[in-house]
């Protein structure tokens, strides 16, 4: 086996100095990257959210006087929260959960087959988006009264 010459092949660019502001804003995130970024997202998502998640079971459980206040909840609002906000918030906790519910069974599925190539990571993030954002413009629909 031949060694090539160091120095008859190309330099290798080096960066020493990276600035945030002017070299990350021109650099194009693959898909698969964004997506797993939004795994992370969704998942600190309903961290964050968990108080909310928490008050919208118990309320809705609690008793039927709780379940009407539950359901007013989204049209009146809440305190000094009007109900479209709180649409919103439901919306963005359904997102994150199917998105991060899709974004996992990708991640098991990688794990568990072992052969992931770069068009089979796109492929997967591609169907791993499409699903998220189509089921949650469905259940955006039902939840904002479109059917």
């Amino acid at each position: 086996m031949t060694e090539s010459n160091p120095s008859t092949r190309p330099k290798r660019p080096e960066f020493r100095n990276i600035n945030a502001f002017a070299d990350l804003p021109g650099y194009r995130w693959p898909l698969a990257a964004v997506v797993s970024g939004m795994h992370r997202a969704s998942g600190a998502i309903m961290f964050l959210l968990m108080p909310f998640i928490i008050w919208m079971f118990d309320t809705s459980l609690s008793s039927e006087i709780s379940f009407a206040r539950f359901s007013a909840a989204f049209t009146v609002g809440v305190g000094f929260v009007p109900g479209v906000i709180v649409k919103l918030i439901t919306l963005a906790l359904i997102w994150s959960y199917l998105h991060h519910f899709a974004a996992g069974v990708r991640h098991i599925w990688m794990d568990i087959n072992h052969t992931v190539t770069k068009e089979t990571g796109r492929w997967t993030a591609q169907v791993t988006a499409a699903f998220s954002f189509g089921l949650t413009a469905v259940l955006g629909a039902k939840l904002f009264g479109l059917y």
